[in-house]
């Protein structure tokens, strides 16, 4: 093998390793974005994010929207 093969080859694990890891850093966000809030289905937003990361990355940024948004409290009534 030439110095350009191996670097060639260098290259190419690096390129995979970036991929690899940006596609983690993406399923991941939500979730962590979720729990640092507070968010009460903090959970589901994470199983939401690497299902429609997996999936289809279509959906992908509304389960980041949902991260961040909380639902409204709930107003006791009096009695």
């Amino acid at each position: 093998m030439s110095f350009i093969d191996i670097f060639a080859w260098i290259v190419l694990l690096v390129v995979i390793a970036t991929l690899v890891a940006i596609f983690v850093t993406l399923g991941m966000m939500p979730g962590r974005i979720a729990r640092r809030r507070g968010h009460p289905w903090a959970e589901a937003v994470t199983v939401g994010g690497w299902a429609t990361l997996i999936f289809g990355f279509v959906f992908w940024p509304l389960v980041l929207i949902w991260a961040y948004v909380d639902y409204p409290e709930r107003k006791e009534r009096p009695q």
